[in-house]
């Protein structure tokens, strides 16, 4: 029989990538492309929509080119996004604004105001995205308030996906993952939500159509489809956000098993078979399908916090790595091993880039806590390392309190390239932790819900034939104990701090 084939498609934060997989999950061919992201202010983070669409069809196109796969051959294109994404854009579809990402933080004061005087728990609670200025619930109440001319002048609001989809097939359709996580959207009904649509002051139409993950797209532009080298019949399944296809890619959709990932940022997730939100409001939940959704949180600090240790405490053994031909990281977590686990009582909060879970507050500020003049600075590169772990934990803490204990930890992301980094997990986490064998999570998710779409396989289980695993920890007990004093102490500095944290965010935009 011969061999079918289907493209996992990524729209990333920092990149648009394409895997073609055989039917099996086998790696044929991939490709990415690079696209910058514009932060002319410290709360500005924007994408030109244009460019992300370009590296979306090269991308394709290359992983098309050097496959040397048949078109017909292609079962179908099944998409990954990025999630918080909005674009304002006229009657013909072209932007009246970049794309305003997930990272841009200039709503703050408005998600402020949702919280405290626009009955924003509530709305929460029925459509489990947190209010937080990354949301577009909390970015069309800004643009509105402060940008009235453009907003009056705004055919739709869409997201980058919804932008290539109307692209590529002329319609404006909206996936129910991406829709749950926009803040306008009634996870139990599966419809706009009516009052988070009057907050934000638009109407069902100023909106996409949702529609299920496994919604299929044809009549792709003849145009387009000579420039990907795939036919004009090729389906293209919408898809899902790239958390949540994330957790499908690295067999993590099961009750008990929890994705745990450490990239540029980070996040937590587990999958229940129905919507779950937070009486307290610390997780999001979003769909997967409609039989499966995705509850966590999502950390802005993961990677990034070693890179900017690495810049500002390592530069010396960065030069010194560089001369050796040795990775600048892998000689700081050789300088951290050396230090006994907990620093020897010194705490580092990692948030640098405000937080979201399981904090939810954009002014959070990062600090050195227990500093002593036996610290040297081989403790802070380690205290750094711990940070970004005791972080997460509290998300994990969180995320039990709704699902219970997880029965196993699936952990992805650049930080599994440390063996002192998942060492720490399972000790943070008194958990065993599981590194699974998967290239390009979200792409494969996206490439397994598109077989199921089609009908080519007849669960979202079959990831467990494609998915191995290349490394397990488990807990030291030694260091387990260790961790147990000090995680209380890290809960309660960041709660502590948290009217410090507002005054000193107010301080910087006023002086720096």
């Amino acid at each position: 029989m011969k061999t079918k084939y289907v493209i996992g498609v990524d729209i990333g934060t920092t990149s648009a990538k394409s895997v073609l997989y055989a039917k099996d999950g086998t790696v044929i061919a991939n490709h990415g492309i690079e696209y910058p992201l514009y932060s002319p202010t410290p709360e500005t983070a924007e994408q030109n929509p244009a460019e992300i669409f370009s590296a979306v069809l090269n991308t394709v196109k290359r992983t098309m080119q050097v496959s040397n796969v048949d078109p017909n051959d292609i079962l179908c294109v099944s998409f990954s996004s990025a999630m918080h994404s909005v674009i304002a854009v006229d009657e013909e579809g072209n932007p009246l604004t970049e794309c305003i990402t997930w990272a841009d933080n200039r709503s703050s004061d408005w998600a402020e105001k949702i919280k405290t005087e626009m009955n924003g728990h509530e709305i929460y609670l029925r459509t489990g995205t947190p209010i937080h200025p990354m949301a577009p619930l909390a970015k069309l109440v800004w643009l509105r308030n402060e940008y009235s001319e453009l907003f009056s002048k705004t055919y739709k609001f869409i997201s980058i996906k919804e932008y290539i989809f109307y692209k590529l097939f002329g319609k404006y359709v909206i996936d129910y993952s991406i829709a749950s996580s926009n803040g306008l959207f009634n996870i139990y009904t599966l419809s706009w939500d009516e009052e988070a649509l009057k907050v934000a002051g638009v109407t069902p139409d100023q909106l996409s159509e949702p529609v299920p993950t496994t919604y299929q797209l044809t009549g792709l532009d003849e145009n387009y489809a000579k420039e990907m080298n795939l036919l004009p019949s090729t389906p293209f399944v919408v898809g899902a956000g790239d958390g949540v296809l994330s957790n499908l890619g690295v067999d993590a959709i099961e009750p008990g098993v929890v994705a745990v990932t450490i990239g540029t940022s980070g996040a937590i997730r587990a999958v229940s078979d129905k919507p779950i939100t937070d009486p307290k409001g610390r997780i999001f939940c979003y769909a997967l399908t409609e039989n499966h959704w995705v509850i966590g949180g999502p950390v802005n600090n993961g990677g990034m916090i070693f890179r900017w240790a690495r810049d500002q405490l390592g530069e010396v053994e960065a030069a010194a790595a560089k001369r050796l031909g040795k990775d600048p990281y892998d000689v700081l977590t050789e300088i951290a091993d050396r230090v006994t686990p907990g620093a020897d009582g010194l705490l580092f909060h990692p948030y640098l880039a405000g937080e979201r879970a399981p904090l939810w507050d954009s002014n959070a500020r990062g600090s050195f806590f227990g500093l002593g003049m036996h610290h040297k600075k081989e403790h802070m590169i380690r205290a750094v390392l711990e940070g970004v772990i005791f972080n997460l934990y509290t998300v994990l803490l969180a995320l039990e309190e709704l699902i219970g204990e997880p029965k196993k930890i699936h952990a992805t992301g650049g930080f599994a390239r440390s063996e002192l980094w998942r060492q720490m997990m399972a000790d943070i986490f008194n958990q065993d932790v599981y590194i699974p064998e998967s290239f390009e999570s979200s792409c494969l998710g996206a490439a397994i819900l598109g077989l199921y779409s089609l009908g080519e396989v007849e669960s979202l289980n079959v990831v467990s034939d494609m998915v191995g695993a290349t490394f397990h920890h488990t807990p030291n007990s030694e260091h387990v104990a260790i961790y147990e004093d000090l995680t209380p102490i890290y809960i309660s500095v960041s709660r502590q701090l948290q009217q410090e944290y507002e005054s000193i965010a107010a301080f910087q935009k006023k002086w720096v």
